[in-house]
This record gives C-alpha cells, structure tokens and sequence, in this order.
C-alpha cells in the first residue's frame, strides 16, 4: 500500500506524514525499512517514548491538539508541529526551541470543518498575532505554511470547499506576510478518506493512518 500511495503522491510533489498513533513500534520499524521517514503521532506521551526507541532519522511530526505544558518533552527533537492553533502555544514552541539551541518547524492550524470538536485558529485571530509586534522577536520557529482538516463527512462538494477555503487561507497569508520566506510551502490536508480530494485541491503532505496500518485498535 504505500508504494501505491506514494506514485499516488508524486505528480502532486506532496510529502506522505503516515500517522502512527497507538501503532506499535514494530508497525513503523516495517514502514521505516521499507524507506518511509515521516511519521506522524497524535499525543506527545506516545511520540516521546517512539521516538527514544526508533531510528533517529526519522522525521516526527506532531500533529493532534498540543497543550503548550507538554512542549519541552518535545522540543529536543520534533520535525514539525501542524497543530499550532493559539498564539500562547507558539511563544511556548519558541521558548522551549528556544531552550534547545534549535528552530522548530510549525504549520498554523485553521478550523476550516463545520464540526465544534476540531481546533484551529480563524482568520482574525492569525492575522493579530502576524502584526503583533512581538511576533517578529519569536526566532526560534520557523511558520512553513497551514494544516486543517475537513468535515469527518461523504459529502465530497463540502469537503473539498473546505480545502479550497485551507488553500485561500495559504496564499492570502503567503502574499502578504511570507512573500520573501520560501520556506512558507506547506498545505497540510488530506487523510486516509479524502486525500485524493485534498491533493487536487493544493495539498503539499497528506496525513495518513489506516490505509498503511490498517484499523485503529
């Protein structure tokens, strides 16, 4: 299955983030040799321990809701976090990068599904914290572009209106406030159910679980 979806992904150029929460170690050891490098947990408590015990190669992306007190056990060695949905968790990102002589890769998190259970910022709220004055003094993060996810729905017209409106997002924020920053790139949508639909609609890395795992248990 993944050699599938990875010819399924190279026209788009977009990264594969297999998402391994409550899969064992031995599941990713699997995926790892067969060359996979970036992988994706949902709750640091899991991530902190996978990542003490696999290849260290491996790119970690922390992609499910982050309370900023669980930062510093990630801080050392996380590739990239999709879920930055406040300002207050970004300062602690900085601080805690900060802490580690490093720069931590962040994707700004919209709430772009109809349902109240998903977090995100809104277009107002990210656009205070870019003009904040104190934004500019946070130099241990690097922001590398937007994640959402869709309604959990077949509706196919709802969700990919959901992924354009994730796409707007991305190129009114890469037009007037990362025009010069080439690192401002990545559009996070898409996972096992919808990301055929999402890389049609822009996306840059698609989050996928149970298509390369099989079932959630």
């Amino acid at each position: 299955m993944l050699q599938q979806i990875l010819e399924e992904l190279a026209p788009y150029q977009a990264t594969l983030v297999a998402v391994s929460k409550t899969k064992p170690e031995s599941a990713i050891q699997t995926l790892y040799d067969a060359g996979q490098r970036h992988f994706g947990e949902n709750r640091v408590q899991e991530l902190a321990p996978k990542h003490d015990h696999l290849p260290k190669d491996i790119h970690w992306h922390l992609i499910g809701h982050l309370q900023s007190n669980k930062v510093k056990y990630i801080a050392p060695f996380v590739y990239m976090i999709h879920s930055v949905d406040s300002y207050k968790l970004l300062r602690e990102i900085n601080k805690q990068a900060a802490a580690q002589g490093r720069s931590i890769q962040c994707l700004l998190q919209f709430k772009i599904a109809a349902e109240d259970t998903k977090y995100g910022f809104d277009w107002t709220n990210v656009v205070a914290m870019l003009e904040d004055e104190t934004f500019k003094q946070l130099d241990h993060i690097t922001i590398c572009g937007v994640m959402g996810m869709a309604t959990f729905t077949d509706d196919e017209q709802q969700v990919r209106a959901e992924f354009q409106q994730l796409r707007q997002y991305f190129t009114q924020l890469k037009t007037q406030y990362f025009s010069d920053q080439p690192t401002f790139k990545e559009i996070s949508m898409g996972m096992s159910g919808d990301y055929n639909w999402a890389l049609e609609e822009g996306s840059t890395m698609v989050r996928i679980g149970s298509l390369l795992f099989g079932a959630r248990y």
